[in-house]
């Protein structure tokens, strides 16, 4: 561990840069990845499937983390890990490199080529959030902030996987409902039109689950309650396929309160920006969309940096699974994620720093 953390030896980083403050919340996670993946332990998976029925929902079983990597039998010295960086196989959708923003890690070999595997987001999360720290452990949850970049990417990874086969089709299905909209910045318009917009998503995705990918790896650090203070079984990995992901906000039922049928949610905008961009991907007589425009189009004079959030009650309603209770990674096995030593270096402004700062003074 030259860098003081876990399989990071190849990154854009520097050794200081891994441990401030704007770092080490993508920095440590992906080195419990590394630790996890090169030590076979499955990361809980969060993915799309059909039930009985033929309804959509969300299934929570394991993954193993080569599968996340996308990096075949390789191990994490193999890898090299680009933080805050784009993803060079998606640039060319956009006519406007610059309109795709970073993403928190992108995983390359490390080889003379830096062969891109996968982009990641990272969400760092604590168990549990604030609505679920009364309610019995075992139903603990963590709170889910989302950028728009995350679901830039999740979109730009859906259409190419499926680009080469699937274009004409991903255009039939959204082209009856998208053609029509008069003005994407509308919210009267979108408002009467979003419950059909929504529909031909959940087609979409009906006829296309089984191509999902990942794209959220989610470290959970569970401590007592709201102290410092860390559990025993303190660390696991959450991970999110691109189509379960997206649930997070296709299945959002605004209340029946008079404000929101006059006015769009977070969800349902996110919702609205995902069948535009992939209907604008599939009619592109170049291949190439304005993507930048695309988001903020349907911002609705709304703030653009965060997409939605979810709780830790609804979170959970998603990941169930019996690490959440009872997380993978013991405290006694922080010695082989991180060196000690280093994190006297950290700045305690968020809980686990303040708690991971305490622990060396031991």
């Amino acid at each position: 561990m030259k860098n003081g953390l876990y399989g990071l030896d190849h990154s854009n980083r520097s050794q200081e840069e891994h441990w401030t403050k704007n770092c080490f919340n993508s920095s440590f996670p992906t080195a419990l990845a590394c630790y996890m993946m090169d030590h076979d332990i499955p990361a809980i998976y969060c993915h799309l499937d059909l039930n009985a029925d033929g309804d959509l929902y969300v299934k929570t079983d394991t993954i193993d983390l080569h599968k996340v990597f996308n990096c075949d039998d390789l191990t994490s010295a193999d890898l090299n890990f680009n933080f805050e960086s784009s993803y060079p196989p998606y640039e060319k959708y956009v006519l406007n490199k610059t309109d795709i923003e970073k993403i928190d890690v992108v995983v390359t070999r490390n080889d003379v080529w830096r062969t891109p595997l996968a982009p990641l987001e990272v969400k760092l999360t604590v168990l549990p959030d604030s609505t679920t720290l009364v309610l019995p452990e075992n139903e603990w949850g963590c709170e889910m902030v989302v950028r728009t970049a995350t679901t830039a990417y999740m979109e730009l990874g859906m259409f190419e996987t499926l680009e080469k086969e699937h274009a004409t089709k991903i255009f039939d299905i959204f082209n009856p409902i998208c053609f029509g909209v008069q003005d994407w910045n509308n919210e009267t318009e979108l408002l009467v039109k979003y419950p059909h917009i929504r529909q031909a998503i959940n087609e979409f995705e009906a006829k296309y689950f089984t191509y999902q990918k990942p794209l959220i790896m989610e470290p959970i650090w569970k401590t007592e309650g709201q102290s410092p203070m860390l559990s025993e079984n303190t660390f696991d990995l959450v991970i999110w396929s691109d189509y379960a992901f997206s649930r997070l906000f296709l299945d959002f039922e605004p209340s029946k309160t008079s404000k929101s049928k006059k006015k769009l949610a977070r969800p349902q905008r996110a919702t609205l920006r995902m069948a535009r961009i992939l209907w604008e991907l599939s009619r592109s007589r170049v291949g190439k969309i304005h993507l930048k425009s695309l988001m903020t189009d349907i911002s609705l004079n709304n703030q653009t940096d965060k997409e939605f959030s979810i709780p830790g009650k609804k979170w959970r309603q998603y990941v169930n699974h019996e690490r959440i209770t009872t997380p993978q990674i013991k405290l006694a096995d922080i010695d082989q994620i991180l060196d000690k030593s280093k994190l006297k270096d950290l700045r305690p402004e968020r809980r686990l720093d303040q708690s991971l700062f305490f622990l060396c003074r031991e």
